[in-house]
């Protein structure tokens, strides 16, 4: 795909139940209009992922799914590739959007990675939406307790040719209270830099285990790949050497877009520099 400004995506996994499709691509069309709307990289992940967090279709924010103990902890990381900032949180309970804690972690501390109630307090302090564990509880996630379900995440250009990734998640479905996967970590689910960002869903573990999203930017800055070989190595040929299945957004700061995944489909869309919205 080529110019492309914001790429979004709902999850790899299995098929979407047909019941509900209309309903899923309405809901990518609408993260990437709200992303459209804003008028640098950052902004523009935020608005997208946002959106994915407030829809009850997508395992991040108020769709997430359950933990072993029937409760809910969520993660997100943002990255900006002008100058590699990062922030994240982990297993958060009470943040209405994990992407907003991630970014305040980025642009109003010195750190990067915040986790736990500590983390839920410093939302508190920065005037974040904060809600009860039962705004997360719905009924529709209920009955699929045993579903693995995707990641959210966002990846855009903007006109100055700034990157910015962005991924959030309720993580996988009866983890153990506690686990964090790849979505808050940093070069694992997120990455962006100078010449590529991406933002990955499928396998937490195998993500982590093969620092997924940092090694498609290595191996574009020092293995002079394009964006489309990198991802499609690394999703490909890397993971599933690993024994695990996901996909990746990958874009480069020329507007080309890499979506490679190993399951049975990745939920995704894309905006071009035209306007023009495709959900896929």
């Amino acid at each position: 795909m080529k110019n492309v400004i914001l790429a979004v995506h709902g999850g790899a996994g299995k098929q979407t139940p047909e019941d509900l499709r209309d309903e899923v691509r309405a809901g990518i069309e609408a993260a990437l209009r709200a992303g459209q709307a804003k008028d640098n990289c950052v902004d523009a992940v935020v608005a997208a992922v946002r959106v994915l967090e407030d829809n009850e279709l997508f395992n991040a924010g108020k769709g997430s799914v359950f933990t072993a103990d029937e409760g809910h902890e969520l993660d997100a990381s943002i990255m900006r590739g002008l100058d590699k900032a990062a922030g994240a949180v982990a297993a958060v309970r009470a943040v209405r959007n994990p992407i907003e804690a991630a970014r305040l972690v980025m642009e109003s501390t010195d750190h990067v990675f915040m986790a736990g109630p500590g983390a839920d307090e410093f939302a508190v302090r920065g005037g974040l939406v904060m809600v009860d564990g039962g705004y997360f509880s719905t009924e529709r996630r209920l009955s699929q307790l045993l579903e693995l379900k995707g990641t959210v995440g966002a990846v855009a250009v903007d006109r100055g040719g700034d990157l910015a990734a962005a991924t959030s998640t309720g993580g996988r479905t009866n983890k153990l209270t506690g686990r964090v996967g790849d979505s808050a970590v940093i070069g694992a689910g997120t990455y962006a830099d100078r010449r590529v960002a991406v933002s990955g869903t499928g396998d937490g573990e195998v993500f982590l285990r093969g620092t997924a999203a940092g090694t498609i930017a290595a191996m574009i800055e020092f293995g002079g790949l394009d964006v489309v070989a990198a991802a499609h190595e690394v999703v490909m040929n890397r993971l599933t050497a690993l024994g695990g299945t996901g996909g990746v957004i990958a874009l480069d700061r020329d507007g080309t877009l890499a979506a490679p995944y190993s399951t049975e489909t990745m939920v995704h869309g894309y905006l071009t520099v035209d306007g023009t919205v495709v959900v896929v």
